[in-house]
């Protein structure tokens, strides 16, 4: 029988333990909220009850576009969500957004920790923020200054944004005119307008384009896709959520054979184009640059990016670094950066293209049969005949082209905004763009309409105010770009495709701030510059030449244009078909 002061005392015993491991309990959450232990819970907005452990991953439908804006409808522009343990800020709309980006640069220009992203570029099992991933979309600080200064230049010298990046894509789309020639009008795969685009990035990446049935070509584009697929799926983002759980239940395990396969590939082409330390003079290929980068921050060699001649003065561009600013850029880092090309190059250009096309299936009077209004390209330039393989016809500005002696004003159809007649003996050019606003207002309304990526998320450098909240250092934030995009107050028919969006009563193209299609601030897209040319030229190329239109059987109305879940928008149609213009 248990006396009445044992039983206090085992009471007391159990009230103690209780206590103790309420108070360990207290002390590892306050460990693990880091910096937000700063701010109390009524600073941060509303949102979302958190379930334990997994925050609010249910609501959380990554490859659903809408599932954070449509808990923005409940919470308001700014609210607050758990990914598992930690809390993190989502701002919604076109004034919310654009403060973060815009109104807060030098705050809000870190990445935060990934857990996958770090597996994928260091293949390593460790997840800890203090081990930062390379590459150059998911790293910060010094580290991401040096590889993004580099990218940037590296493209510039390669001639992105000018001619001789023009002359690349053009050489693509006469290739791809060709391919679709070849089927007369029957129905064509929506993939071959894509191995067109990234077929173009490939070729500045590596100095090489590769056939379309190329088997190493056929297989790069498999596991980009495969991957990013796989990044969108349930399993990496309770990965990401819990990652030494998650490495412990392997749920990495079906991406990471991806990203295997995927980079075998890659260190195969790399291997390839290994020049020697000491070459010099200009590189052909951006990993011909950075691998020559590499070994000027070793202290090889005295140069590594291509070079042009510069003006001597007070505003020369700086030249390349001789150090590696942190002392660990090495021959891993270099993977990472071509890995991170390959991603995000590839796919984004590849799906806006296909978009473009499949938007003007869909809206027949968008595409040339529009009266009284612009068309994009469809009236005088259907009968530009296609040069030998690897010869780049003449621009609007050589001797020899329609246009070479007629100014802008005398080549356009007429009054009331028309477009121009580029001819019939030569494709479009980037200098045409200026003077073609109803094909800009147009490609800029399809970015708008399918904004192929939704969000992106940025981690304060220090403590900062946004949209009325003092958020503390450390504070990660998701930014919907897709809300900014569709943001009634913003867009006068945001949910519909209206390249009105983009023009004014005459016919001019309107810049718009609310277009931030390509992000902005200092995380502006490295690739912005080659995806214009890109998209421009592929999409006036194709409008030219062809009548796009749905298969046999089905209007465009009809057409059903299925979203594959990814972490970008990418859309699924079988086939169209693409009539020759008479």
């Amino acid at each position: 029988m248990v006396g009445p002061g044992r039983t206090v005392g085992m009471a007391l015993l159990v009230l103690v333990l209780v206590l103790g491991l309420v108070g360990l309990a207290g002390l590892w959450a306050l460990l693990h909220t880091g910096p937000r232990a700063l701010c109390q819970a009524s600073c941060w907005p509303p949102g979302p009850r958190p379930l334990p452990l997994i925050g609010n991953l249910l609501l959380l439908q990554l490859h659903k576009e809408n599932s954070l804006m449509e808990l923005s409808e409940r919470y308001g522009q700014v609210f607050t969500i758990h990914w598992g343990r930690q809390k993190m800020v989502v701002l919604c709309g076109y004034e919310a957004v654009r403060e973060a980006l815009v109104g807060t640069r030098p705050k809000l220009a870190i990445r935060p920790f990934n857990a996958i992203f770090q597996l994928i570029q260091k293949g390593r099992g460790s997840c800890s923020p203090v081990d930062w991933p390379a590459g150059i979309f998911s790293i910060s600080g010094p580290p991401w200054k040096a590889s993004h200064q580099f990218t940037v230049r590296a493209l510039h010298d390669l001639g992105v944004g000018r001619r001789p990046a023009a002359d690349k894509v053009l050489q693509e789309l006469i290739y791809l005119l060709g391919q679709l020639d070849h089927y007369g009008g029957r129905p064509f795969p929506v993939a071959l307008l894509g191995c067109a685009a990234s077929n173009i990035t490939l070729t500045v990446l590596f100095g090489q384009r590769f056939d379309y049935n190329d088997p190493v070509f056929v297989a790069l584009l498999e596991l980009i896709g495969e991957v990013t697929l796989h990044l969108a799926t349930v399993r990496v983002q309770l990965y990401n959520i819990m990652p030494r759980l998650g490495a412990l239940l392997q749920l990495q395990r079906p991406i990471m054979r991806k990203v295997a396969e995927l980079r075998a590939i890659l260190r195969t082409l790399l291997e390839a184009r290994r020049a020697p330390a000491a070459e010099e003079g200009p590189a052909h290929s951006y990993v011909e640059a950075l691998i020559r980068q590499v070994h000027v921050w070793a202290g090889h060699t005295p140069s590594a990016a291509p070079q042009r001649p510069q003006r001597p003065g007070p505003h020369s561009r700086r030249a390349p670094a001789e150090a590696d600013p942190d002392g660990q850029f090495d021959e891993d880092d270099v993977m990472a950066c071509v890995l991170d090309m390959v991603l995000a190059g590839t796919e984004t250009t590849m799906i806006t293209i296909q978009w473009a096309i499949l938007l003007m299936v869909k809206h027949q009077s968008v595409q040339g049969e529009r009266a009284g209004r612009a068309t994009v390209l469809s009236q005088g330039a259907a009968g530009w005949p296609l040069p030998p393989k690897g010869q780049v016809p003449p621009g609007p500005g050589d001797p020899g082209s329609p246009g070479h002696c007629c100014p802008p004003s005398a080549r356009r159809q007429g009054a009331g905004g028309a477009g121009p007649v580029l001819g019939h003996s030569r494709p479009p050019q980037m200098e045409d763009l200026p003077s073609l606003p109803y094909t800009n207002a147009v490609l800029h309304e399809v970015q708008r309409f399918i904004s192929v990526l939704p969000r992106t998320s940025r981690s304060l450098t220090t403590d900062t105010r946004l949209s009325g909240y003092l958020f503390p250092k450390g504070t990660d934030v998701i930014l919907l770009l897709n809300s900014e995009l569709r943001d009634k107050t913003q867009w006068e028919t945001p949910h519909q495709f209206n390249p009105g969006h983009f023009l004014d009563a005459e016919g001019r193209f309107v810049k718009r701030e609310a277009f931030m299609a390509f992000s902005a601030g200092r995380r502006v897209c490295v690739g912005e510059h080659l995806a214009r040319t890109q998209v421009f030229l592929l999409f006036a190329g194709l409008l030219q030449r062809f009548h796009l239109l749905p298969p046999p059987g089905l209007s465009p109305a009809s057409l059903d244009i299925q979203i594959i879940p990814a972490i970008f928008k990418r859309p699924f149609v079988q086939g169209l078909c693409a009539v020759p213009r008479p």
